[in-house]
């Protein structure tokens, strides 16, 4: 974990399974209007509302793949809005 001012990161390597938990945590934080990340060595709570800015990125290479998932808002509204975004599994 990195925590300075207002900032919480965090960085381990988890299965899966657990993966899955922290984000069905994510989602339920969403859906109450508040999230909660903390570990041994700190914590932040954020409370989205109104629109919310989502950001995907995904790539595959020969030693690494990965995906981010980003989402931020703005204390005023703002606009940002691109084609319809399409997530599966084959």
């Amino acid at each position: 974990m990195l925590q300075r001012k207002n900032r919480f990161r965090h960085e381990s390597l988890q299965d899966s399974k657990t993966i899955q938990a922290y984000l069905k945590a994510i989602l339920k934080g969403l859906d109450q209007g508040e999230l909660v990340f903390s570990d041994d060595e700190g914590s932040i709570t954020l409370k989205p509302q109104g629109l919310l800015n989502l950001k995907v990125v995904a790539s595959e290479d020969v030693d690494k793949n990965q995906f981010e998932l980003r989402v931020s808002w703005a204390n005023h509204e703002t606009q940002i809005q691109q084609g319809a975004l399409k997530i599966g599994a084959d």
